[in-house]
Parts: C-alpha cells; structure tokens; sequence
C-alpha cells in the first residue's frame, strides 16, 4: 500500500469542521463519487457511492479530531483504500490534514503504487479545496 498526505490551513474552528464534516461532504469534495445512500450499522456509518461506472460502499467512523474511511469491497477503483481525516486548532482556524493508505492491486506494484498515489493525491486536494468552501 502507497500512503498519501496532503495537508492545509482552514479558515474555520474544530467545533466549525465538526459541525461542517459528514461522510457525504467528505466524499462529494473529493470529486470521484456521489453518494445515492446512508445507513448506520455498529457505530459507522456504511456508505454507498456511483461514479465512473462503479458503485462503491465506504464506511466511516466519527473520530474526536476527525473521520476515518475505508473502501469496502473490491468494487471501487482501488483494492484497498483507508483514510484518515483530522483536523487540529491553529492561529483563529484548523490545520486539516488528510492521509490515505491505496494499492491498486495490480501487477508491476510499484508501478501500480505511484499510480494509485497520484490519483488519490488529486482526491485530497480536491477534498481539502472543497472542505475550505463548505466552512
């Protein structure tokens, strides 16, 4: 698995983020997936996603400084994919930062493995872009 990590300053409290995040804010930042259903089972929250010709189940978990996912499945675009999403209080604002563990499950790992890091890259970027608009 390739690890991934963007980090950036948001113009808005913890208590402000906490409010703001939910799993379908998370996964409509990111831009690859738009969510069609929510269910709650055993403390998470199960997900379910369309997008690019796939239909993808994430579940979600409600940290104190944040959230954690995980792709569910080997439907989605990656074979294995988790992320954590914390934030931390900093000069009048947040400090988010975003890391995702990826493996494309492919030959030529490490090929695969760059591929799937750059692509998730652009998700974090995208998701931490979109969180900046949603607070």
């Amino acid at each position: 698995m390739r690890e991934v990590e963007r980090t950036r300053f948001v113009d808005a409290t913890p208590a402000e983020l906490e409010r703001a995040l939910s799993p379908s804010t998370v996964l409509d930042a990111e831009g690859t997936f738009a969510v069609v259903g929510t269910g709650e089972a055993d403390g998470e929250t199960h997900v379910t996603a369309r997008g690019g010709g796939m239909e993808v189940v994430f579940v979600f978990e409600t940290r104190e400084d944040g959230l954690h996912y995980r792709q569910v499945g080997d439907s989605g675009p990656f074979e294995a994919m988790e992320t954590t999403l914390t934030y931390a209080a900093r000069d009048h604002g947040s400090e988010v930062t975003v890391r995702s563990a990826v493996s494309l499950g492919l030959p030529l790992a490490p090929v695969a493995g760059r591929i799937a890091a750059w692509k998730r890259g652009g998700e974090l970027e995208r998701l931490l872009d979109g969180l900046a608009g949603v607070v």
